[in-house]
């Protein structure tokens, strides 16, 4: 069983958490003008790298509090954790 390090709850088992996609994705500043062809793309088309990831997560059987992380992806093991809202981690192996 993994443990996932929650911002507020400390260390608490996997099961407790969701994947919310990738993290620091910004929502178009004038989504109206997009064409379907653009809105697609921003809805369905996310990065898929080999290594440090930065994703999003919420602890659903815990505090219900969205959090980021940088997960590496060959070997799913959690390199930081940090509230929405705060600055990528740098992290040793990887530009995340």
């Amino acid at each position: 069983m993994q443990l996932i390090d929650c911002p507020w709850c400390g260390p608490r088992e996997e099961l407790e958490f969701h994947y919310g996609g990738q993290a620091h994705v910004s929502y178009p500043p004038d989504p109206q003008a997009l064409t379907d062809e653009q809105w697609g793309h921003f809805v369905f088309f996310r990065d898929n790298p080999k290594g440090p990831f930065p994703e999003r997560w919420v602890h659903g059987a815990g505090c219900r509090r969205w959090f980021n992380a940088v997960r590496d992806t060959r070997t799913h093991e959690f390199l930081a954790v940090y509230p929405i809202g705060a600055a990528r981690p740098g992290v040793p192996g990887g530009d995340a």
